[in-house]
């Protein structure tokens, strides 16, 4: 069934408003006609099952059927900090993220992003990605919309952050090292409901200087395998292995 994520200003006691571009696609996408059903979900995560009732103009509406009990959200919370990356590779991660259970994303500037962020197209691009995380939490059914922060500085970044259960970083060097943290073992020590803040580098990863920041700073430092991954990967890699630990493995 398909799946709607509509503002809460939408919503009364029994019926549900949609206007905008989830209108179009509702009329002129999947061509929905009155008494068929959908999916709308709050921002605070519940979810309903809904028939439609009226396709005005402008407008779509649709009854309140019946209130579902359900939950697509990770066990833990985890917000992926990434090193901005070149040409579309954020957009990626934040389209396979999403659909992989991260709760926010959290972009920065560090010393070896190729790509730098221009103030002037910074509305545009924020609209896009919010665009892209909506569109993916309602293909994947999750419950709630991932959070975008604006970019920030590696120091912002660890001003920022400083709420986070657990902090890491994926970091080259400790893949390289015999004693080194794997993040396995960092998943071990992680129970339910605790929040964690994984943290990627740009392409080249992070320098030395920021390393020694990271780990001052409470980040811990772990491989995420014996081999190296691009930027794009690392994200991804994180957050499936996070599902399969608390999703699949405790089955």
């Amino acid at each position: 069934m398909q799946r709607y994520f509509i503002p809460e200003e939408n919503w009364n006691a029994s019926e549900v408003h949609i206007t905008g571009d989830d209108a179009h696609h509702i009329k002129r996408v999947m061509r929905f006609q009155t008494g068929d059903k959908i999916i709308c979900n709050r921002p605070s995560g519940e979810a309903a099952t809904c028939r439609i009732s009226d396709l005005a103009e402008n407008e779509v509406r649709a009854t309140i059927e019946e209130w579902l009990a359900e939950s697509a959200e990770l066990p833990i919370e985890v917000c992926i900090a990434q090193g901005l990356p070149k040409g579309d590779k954020f957009e990626l991660i934040l389209q396979k993220g999403t659909e992989l259970g991260a709760s926010a994303f959290i972009p920065f500037q560090a010393e070896r992003s190729i790509a730098k962020w221009d103030e002037k197209k910074a509305e545009k691009k924020l609209n896009r990605f919010a665009k892209i995380v909506k569109e993916a939490s309602e293909q994947s059914h999750r419950s709630r919309i991932p959070q975008i922060h604006k970019p920030l500085s590696l120091q912002e970044l660890m001003e920022e952050t400083q709420k986070w259960d657990k902090k890491i970083f994926a970091f080259e060097e400790e893949a390289k090292t015999a004693n080194h943290q794997s993040f396995g073992s960092m998943l071990n020590q992680t129970g339910p409901g605790e929040r964690v803040l994984v943290c990627i580098g740009p392409e080249g990863g992070f320098s030395p200087k920021e390393a020694e920041q990271l780990t001052q700073n409470g980040f811990q430092p772990v491989r995420f395998g014996p081999r190296i991954l691009r930027t794009e990967t690392a994200a991804l890699y994180a957050l499936a292995s996070i599902s399969y630990h608390f999703e699949e493995l405790r089955c």
